[in-house]
Order: structure tokens, then sequence, then C-alpha cells
């Protein structure tokens, strides 16, 4: 999901409109503010908690995503309102309601963490997967490579000359005559902590 969010104002078909054609609340929210909200911060089968429920805003995106919600709101109308809403609305499709986490979302794993296992070794040389430089590992997780000292990511972005570096996808080690990235032994680590 992306951080910055361009949302529309309520109107049209999702504005509320009371027996009379006016606005059933003067601060309805849209329900794209409160679908965001809820998928970046919750689980289906969770329960939310709208203490100014108002028009029902809150309970009708958690009913479409399958989480579940308790509404507080003080005014007869607005309660009417929003029961009559909510009465309309179809949860998702579990399968439609799965959420892909992204890379950020793994867990961490620290590259000293792969000489701690014994993965790598100390002394043990690695290898741009370019194929033009080469470093070594340090016993403390760091790289020595040209005289540039410093982590997987510093010293690739150092030698390239670039601004930053992924060692993770930069830098591969030997095995059996052939370079395999280091990102394979960070997969392996991640598969055992599942």
């Amino acid at each position: 999901m992306r951080s910055d969010w361009v949302l529309p104002i309520c109107t049209g078909h999702e504005r509320l409109k009371d027996e009379n054609g006016d606005k059933a609340h003067p601060t309805q929210k849209p329900e794209s503010l409160l679908h965001r909200v809820l998928v970046g911060s919750t689980n289906p089968g969770d329960v939310i908690l709208d203490p100014f429920f108002g028009t029902g805003t809150t309970g009708a995106v958690a009913k479409m995503l399958g989480r579940n919600f308790i509404g507080i709101e003080r005014e007869e109308a607005y309660r009417k309102v929003a029961e009559k809403r909510i009465s309309k609305v179809r949860k998702y499709d579990s399968a439609a309601l799965a959420v892909t986490t992204g890379k950020r979302a793994e867990p961490r794993v620290p590259f000293g963490q792969l000489v701690e296992r014994g993965m790598l070794r100390p002394g043990e040389e690695l290898l741009s997967l370019n194929g033009r430089y080469k470093a070594k590992v340090r016993a403390d997780g760091t790289l020595v490579g040209a005289d540039i000292k410093g982590s997987i990511h510093q010293v690739g972005a150092k030698l390239e000359g670039a601004p930053s570096c992924n060692g993770w996808t930069y830098w591969g080690y030997k095995r059996d005559g052939k370079t395999v990235p280091i990102d394979m032994l960070r997969q392996q680590i991640r598969s055992e902590m599942n």
C-alpha cells in the first residue's frame, strides 16, 4: 500500500441521505479512507471499535473486509442510518481478503547471523554478482574490499560509486564452483523462522 493517499470526499452514491434528501451526517467519511486504515492495521476476524459511529462507515467497511466491529453512537437518527447501511453490506469472499505481504514485512536477518551460524566464514571471499569486485567477510559480520570497510550494503555502494546498494542481491559466495547470491542464505534462515 502506498504511503501517499489521494482520497475523494464523500459524494454521489456513497453520500447517505435522510428521508428528506439531505445529508444524513455532516462529516461522513469516505469508505476508501476506512478501507485503507483497516487493511493496513487489522486482520480478518479482528474487532474494530468506533466510539463515534455516525452513519456506520467503519462498520460497513469492517463487515466487507471480514472484521468484526463495535459501534457506539448516541444519536438515534445516525444509528438507524448505520443499521440500514450495514444490513445491505456483503462480506468479500475470504480468498479476496488475503493481503500480499511485501519484502519489508519479512523478518530481518543481519548479515552477521550468517557468520555466527557458520554459513559463511571469516576470511571467506564474496564476489559481486556482476563479477567486478571482491570483498572478504570479517568475524563481526562486516566486509572489507579494496580498503573499504563496512556492511554488505556500504561496501557494495562504495565500490560501485552508488548512493546505495542492496548487499543481499549484490554479493555472492562460491559453492561447488558456482557463485550463489548470499540472499539464498538469508532465505534459508527466514524459512527456519517460520
